[in-house]
């Protein structure tokens, strides 16, 4: 199996509320991606609730092989979300291992 960790970054310059919407979308559309991409074994979207760090957002999701993170990083139901997202982000990063 393999972890696919991201963690995003919005831009400082959002306002709060722009911030909360944009995350909470973001985190809805991705929540409900299973249905549609049945190759994700498990996926969820966190906020930082420690506002010492650096990153706002974690998406975290298992998949059974490599080739499926990559099938689902083109797929259009994610590229939708995702591309919502990406006018709001100053920064991404992105880890994926075998568990």
């Amino acid at each position: 199996m393999v972890k696919h960790i991201v963690l995003f970054q919005l831009k400082v310059e959002l306002p709060a509320e722009t911030r909360s919407k944009v995350a909470t979308d973001f985190k809805v559309g991705i929540e409900k991606l299973p249905a549609v991409i049945p190759f994700i074994r498990q996926i969820e979207v966190g906020f930082n609730i420690n506002s010492d760090e650096t990153w706002d957002i974690c998406l975290n999701a298992t998949f059974d092989t490599l080739d499926d993170v990559r099938a689902y990083a083109v797929h259009p139901s994610h590229t939708a979300v995702a591309g919502a997202l990406k006018p709001y982000l100053s920064g991404r990063s992105c880890v994926d291992y075998t568990v």
